[in-house]
């Protein structure tokens, strides 16, 4: 959990550098969100051997992190989530060779594991928060690219999306990973109803 939120924070903060936005702007709702992405991810592994489904569920919240919380449209955000996971994936090949010299030497034991993790995750966060102080990085209109009643669709997809996990889940009995979800996804639907009225 710990190794795995260090991840889901360094790909945040890929993603805020690329296109120009202050990491620590966000940085709670991103930490809390990643700490119930990477509960329910270790939960659909270990325990329910569903891990097909992990990097889906992950894309997808990320994506409804960035489109409901930084306001970035829906499209770019799931550009955007897709574009850091693959920056974030390049540095951990690279860290993989440099420490290891190879994938199956990472993956020899857990403790090499949790090292790649923890050196990747800081490392892609330090390199983030530099590229950011050094102005480099994308800066699109995005108010451009945003499409007409984007703000009702994006509601209208949390919810479906939570609508079919849940019943994925419940046909499993997974009940607490509808209550992880549930908790997800009452979170972004505070931010698009609620901040987007001024409350």
């Amino acid at each position: 959990m710990f190794f795995s939120t260090i991840e889901t924070i360094a790909v945040y903060c890929v993603v805020m550098t690329l296109f120009r936005f202050k990491s620590k702007q966000y940085i709670w709702e991103a930490l809390f969100v990643s700490l119930l992405i990477n509960l329910q991810s270790y939960i659909l592994r270990t325990e329910f051997s569903m891990s097909y489904l992990v990097p889906l569920i992950t894309v997808m919240i990320f994506t409804f992190l960035f489109a409901v919380v930084v306001k970035i449209p829906l499209i770019w955000s799931l550009i955007s989530t897709i574009l850091g996971y693959a920056v974030y994936a390049f540095l951990q090949i690279a860290f993989t060779v440099l420490l290891f010299g190879s994938i199956s030497a990472a993956q020899s034991s857990a403790s090499n594991g949790y090292l790649l993790q923890f050196a990747t995750g800081t490392i892609t966060i330090l390199l983030s928060i530099w590229l950011y102080k050094i102005g480099w990085g994308f800066k699109f209109d995005f108010e451009r690219l945003r499409f007409k009643f984007e703000d009702v669709f994006i509601i209208v997809l949390i919810i479906v999306f939570l609508i079919l996990i849940s019943i994925i889940f419940y046909y499993n009995q997974l009940f607490l990973l509808i209550l992880f979800f549930t908790s997800t996804i009452v979170f972004l639907l505070y931010y698009a109803i609620w901040k987007e009225k001024g409350k």
